[in-house]
């Protein structure tokens, strides 16, 4: 009986090792590590296996190995795991590392169902498509934390990112399944038809030389006829964890703008301060004083200020919108939000822009609205896990001619987000985040390096202010021209041009994905109505 069983043992040892392999090597192609040509190649070992396997429960089993091991190189920093991180951060990172990877079980299940019922062929030739179907879907749930969307492995590899401006960030992801599965194919056809081998080569060769040739006819958007804006990023590297604590909130101010004089002597006319600068509600009536200093300083130096904030709002009970919080004993209701606020030199008001996609669980609860009781269970220590869902994006104005799209945090890895600011009329991008709860791993890295992608898809300047780093200036052409280091107290000045054309991509964000959608759609339909019929391979 064991000597039955050990071929069987020894198969499912190699079958598991490929899995691995392919999450390796997917792991590695992307930031902080420069090996993005990994990603053409990574999943020939997890195609090889999906042909191997029959069953359904055989296939996902692999697949989830595999997105396994891709999840743990990439993502193993979401638990903080600092000496100062909260507890339930640390639970809510430990979660992802095992939930996240059975989202890749739709693509997996999909081209199961497309293999078992019609050609095998075809069903490769789909699986692009429920690729980018799971990822965009992903990208709209409650849940959606979209970090590991294919075509984010590849911001380093500049050449090859340009075509963004048609297709966008999912257009990638098509691309570069498409790659892997030629390639496969050329290897399994070399030995037994090379000239079907050659056909699969040629394809893949096609695929990856047409982005790089289109870089090369793309035009130049790193300069502009327009006036450039000198701006001053802040990067004050205050411990995320600690500014919370009542007491400093002063001297917390001096530094901001004890550093912003730094970046005024350097000519700038923009300062912007990072995600939740201040850890206080600045609007509200006991902090008066301090947003008098904030307008003084704009006055005073005739400089525009953007700055993330802590945001309230007071209603009484006819006018409270409807997620409003009740205040306990009392008939007055209240909505909070992550903000960002924009001051006019010279001006009384405030321009503001409320956060709308919320971190799931670290900023807001997944389905609290209908399970108002889970608010209650999750909580980080620094009081910031229940803010209210934002309005969509409002651009701040510095004149007829100028408008900025502010992302905060998260905000800049949803393309079809980022693009509806430019939409609106944004000449340029601001991303203001705090990544400094992840310490030195590759979370800070590769938030930075997706907003290089968000420059590419809709060409336009993308100023990056972050507490602890990484700062950074980018370029229309995905070139970042200026950038700070982690963890360090500094300013970055630098000129920025806007930009007003929009691009295919600015103006069709949802096409890959409704394109990719509807296939899958109806490869579903089809075999809801095929069910007893089954082609051969």
């Amino acid at each position: 009986m064991n000597i039955t069983l050990l071929p069987q043992n020894k198969k499912n040892r190699r079958h598991q090792l490929l899995a691995v392999t392919s999450g390796v090597l997917l792991g590695l192609s992307f930031p902080p590590f420069h090996f993005y040509l990994l990603a053409f190649i990574a999943l020939i070992p997890l195609f090889y296996l999906f042909d191997r396997r029959n069953g359904l429960a055989e296939i996902n089993r692999i697949t989830y190995l595999f997105a396994f091991v891709f999840n743990l190189i990439t993502l193993y920093w979401v638990g903080s795991w600092t000496k100062d991180a909260d507890p339930f951060l640390m639970i809510s990172g430990t979660v992802l590392l095992f939930f996240n990877p059975l989202l890749f079980l739709i693509p997996s299940s999909l081209f199961y169902l497309a293999k078992k019922k019609i050609r095998r062929n075809l069903a490769f030739l789909l699986l692009p498509f429920f690729w980018v179907s799971y990822e965009f879907l992903y990208s709209v749930t409650d849940f959606r934390f979209p970090w590991l969307t294919l075509g984010n492995s590849q911001p380093y590899f500049n050449s090859f990112i340009q075509i963004a401006d048609l297709v966008g960030v999912y257009g990638l992801t098509l691309i570069i399944v498409f790659i892997n599965y030629f390639l496969f194919e050329t290897l399994r056809n070399f030995r037994g038809n090379r000239k079907l081998a050659d056909k699969y080569f040629t394809a893949a060769i096609l695929f990856f030389i047409v982005p790089i040739f289109y870089s090369y006819n793309s035009g130049n958007y790193d300069t502009s006829d327009g006036k450039p804006v000198t701006v001053g990023l802040v990067q004050p590297n205050l411990n995320p964890w600690k500014k919370w604590d009542a007491g400093n909130l002063h001297e917390q101010i001096n530094l901001y703008f004890s550093l912003s004089q730094r970046a005024i002597e350097k000519g700038a006319k923009l300062i912007l301060f990072p995600e939740s600068a201040l850890p206080v509600y600045l609007t509200a009536p006991s902090y008066w004083r301090e947003l008098r200093h904030f307008h003084q300083f704009a006055d005073t130096n005739s400089v525009y200020l953007l700055t993330g904030m802590p945001d309230i709002n007071f209603y009484d009970s006819l006018n409270a919108p409807p997620d409003a919080k009740r205040i306990k004993n009392s008939d007055r209701y209240y909505t909070t939000y992550n903000a960002a606020y924009f001051f006019t030199p010279h001006k009384k008001g405030i321009q503001e822009y409320h956060k709308e996609k919320l971190v799931p669980f670290g900023e807001k609860i997944p389905l609290v609205e209908e399970f108002p009781f889970l608010e209650k269970f999750f909580r980080w220590n620094v009081g910031i896990s229940s803010w209210n869902v934002g309005e969509g994006p409002v651009n701040f104005t510095l004149s007829d001619s100028l408008k900025i799209g502010t992302l905060i945090c998260i905000e800049s890895i949803y393309p079809e987000y980022v693009a509806e600011f430019v939409r609106k009329g944004a000449n340029m991008l601001a991303v203001i985040t705090n990544d400094s709860w992840y310490g030195n791993t590759s979370g800070p890295y590769q938030h930075a390096a997706y907003s290089i992608l968000r420059a590419v898809e809709n060409r336009r300047w993308v100023i990056r202010d972050a507490n602890g780093g990484i700062s950074c200036v980018i370029s229309p052409t995905g070139k970042v021209t200026a950038e700070t280091n982690l963890f360090t107290q500094t300013v970055l000045v630098a000129k920025v041009y806007p930009e007003s054309e929009k691009t295919f991509y600015t103006t069709y964000p949802y096409l890959i994905p409704v394109i990719s959608l509807a296939i899958s759609l109806l490869m579903i339909i089809f075999l809801i109505f095929n069910k007893e019929k089954k082609y051969a391979p």
